[in-house]
């Protein structure tokens, strides 16, 4: 019988119940291809094999038929295609693993597929959003975190805004509708960080003012 990895999970993508009074918004995860694409740069690793493949098949032709030329390069063309299923076989693998939740309290991220964790960052651990928006809706939106705030980029990537290792910023990779999302999100967060507090007095004591 098929095994479920998160069985164990009370509510999908979150360690636990959430508590009473949060409410999930909204859950998703990365296109894989998108993830291929972008995190793990399936176009310069295709791009690269048939550059490759072209010149060796150029330099060949000088001594040998141009049929037989492309029959010497043909082997980085398997090489680069078995590299490029590999890559798409680890994007589906993270993209599948990956559970991203909003609440109007929080965003949390169940992130690894050989190591999981779950991130969360309440609202007023986040102090800007930002939205890198791509061609066909899909985007990513990088959280940036306070200053006291960090996580390790190597053990939350590619669940990260790339090249940003100082002070690592959590995102939302290539997930579909990210313009809807990144609304969402940010009149969950106002409402959310701008909340009125009220400061409960207990026994107040009487004041006395002494008549002139």
């Amino acid at each position: 019988m098929p095994h479920d990895d998160f069985a164990f999970e009370p509510v999908r993508g979150l360690p636990e119940r959430p508590p009473l009074g949060e409410e999930i918004l909204w859950q998703g995860a990365p296109s894989w291809w998108r993830l291929a694409v972008e995190a793990l740069s399936l176009y310069w690793v295709a791009g690269y094999f048939v550059a490759f493949a072209a010149w060796r098949a150029i330099v060949a032709a000088e001594f040998m038929p141009v049929w037989d030329a492309v029959r010497v390069a043909s082997p980085f063309l398997v090489m680069g295609a078995a590299c490029c299923l590999i890559l798409m076989l680890i994007a589906i693998i993270q993209a599948k693993a990956t559970v991203y939740t909003i609440t109007n309290r929080r965003v949390a991220m169940r992130i690894g597929a050989a190591l999981t964790i779950t991130l969360n960052l309440p609202y007023k651990w986040i102090s800007d959003a930002s939205l890198d928006l791509r061609r066909g809706g899909t985007g990513t939106i990088a959280l940036t975190t306070t200053g006291e705030t960090r996580f390790s980029y190597i053990n939350t990537w590619p669940h990260v805004r790339p090249w940003r290792m100082r002070h690592t910023e959590p995102a939302l990779r290539c997930i579909p509708g990210a313009a809807n999302v990144a609304k969402l999100l940010s009149e969950a967060a106002e409402a959310e960080v701008f909340q009125p507090q009220v400061a409960r007095v207990t026994d107040p004591s009487p004041t006395i003012v002494a008549a002139e």
